[in-house]
């Protein structure tokens, strides 16, 4: 567009472009907006004729962004966040309804603290809608940068100049089982013991490199990416697994599994909250990050 253009453009437009992208359909970002399906199809035409792009493609299952989309995304994105921040001040940064901030985090830390914090920001933020969005170290950052998460709490991941770092403290494991099983004391019975997994990809995790340095190899029976499946596929089975400390005390508290020190010794490792620069001064969004920081100091048991 040029500055002639944007006289002309209703500038919720932009509130329908990214209603789309994040919705995948139509009718969800109708139900999202509050409008009628036929007023997004006006909108997508309109969207379409402005940035001469389809921007949306349909599929068998919605509609999929086109290349010059996921370009304008983050772009469209910030605009309307700065339009947030902006309005924000005319009500002394107080009004955030129907504002929505996305969370980045392992599903271990979400497990952790996904409740507590819920709870801290109706307490302190009413109004504002939070999405737990999944990543890990190797997309944390990339997810930062393309706006698909506005604030992260991640293992490491962070190292961009353009990223805002927290160090929150070193973490560490435990191990986990149903509490019929009989905990192994020693490296040897540890790993000879049938083991569970939780690993985003490959079949080798922190456990091999700790057993190896002792001078055995374990045996893995299953393998999972979601620490959440951990409680159903331990319970009742003879199975064990060594995840994160906040993850395993957090599934101690809501299931019959039973938490036990690792025979092995395993390196701690560091956690930190990351986000954008440019965020610096959403007040919001500071906010959040503040209340992060205070569960995860309380409950993570951090070093």
């Amino acid at each position: 567009m040029n500055k002639i253009d944007i006289e002309s453009v209703d500038l919720n437009l932009l509130r329908v472009f990214v209603a789309l992208i994040e919705e995948g359909g139509a009718s969800r970002a109708a139900i999202r907006l509050g409008v009628t399906q036929p007023a997004v199809s006006a909108a997508l035409a309109r969207l379409r004729e402005i940035y001469a792009d389809p921007l949306f493609e349909r599929t068998g299952r919605g509609l999929r962004p086109t290349m010059r989309a996921n370009e304008l995304a983050p772009l469209i994105s910030e605009a309307l966040n700065r339009c947030r921040q902006a309005l924000a001040l005319s009500v002394g940064g107080k009004d955030i309804k129907g504002r929505t901030i996305t969370i980045g985090l392992s599903d271990d830390s979400e497990i952790a603290l996904g409740k507590n914090l819920i709870s801290l920001i109706d307490e302190h933020l009413s109004g504002l809608r939070i999405i737990f969005r999944q990543t890990h170290s190797g997309l944390v950052q990339d997810m930062l940068m393309r706006h698909q998460i506005d604030i992260a709490v991640s293992a490491g991941g962070l190292s961009s100049p353009l990223i805002s770092r927290h160090r929150l403290g070193r973490g560490n494991y435990l191990c986990i089982a149903d509490a019929h099983t009989l905990f192994p004391t020693t490296a040897q019975d540890y790993a000879q013991r049938p083991h569970l997994l939780v690993s985003s990809g490959g079949f080798v995790g922190i456990v091999d490199e700790g057993l190896n340095a002792a001078g055995y190899k374990r045996s893995i029976r299953v393998s999972t990416s979601h620490f959440a499946a951990v409680p159903f596929l331990l319970t009742g089975s003879d199975l064990i697994t060594t995840v994160p400390t906040h993850a395993a005390r957090a599934m101690e508290r809501i299931s019959s599994l039973q938490t036990f020190p690792c025979p092995v010794t395993l390196p701690s490792y560091d956690l930190e909250i990351g986000m954008r620069v440019g965020s610096k001064h959403d007040n919001t969004l500071q906010t959040v990050k503040a209340l992060i920081i205070e569960l995860v100091e309380a409950s993570f048991c951090l070093s």
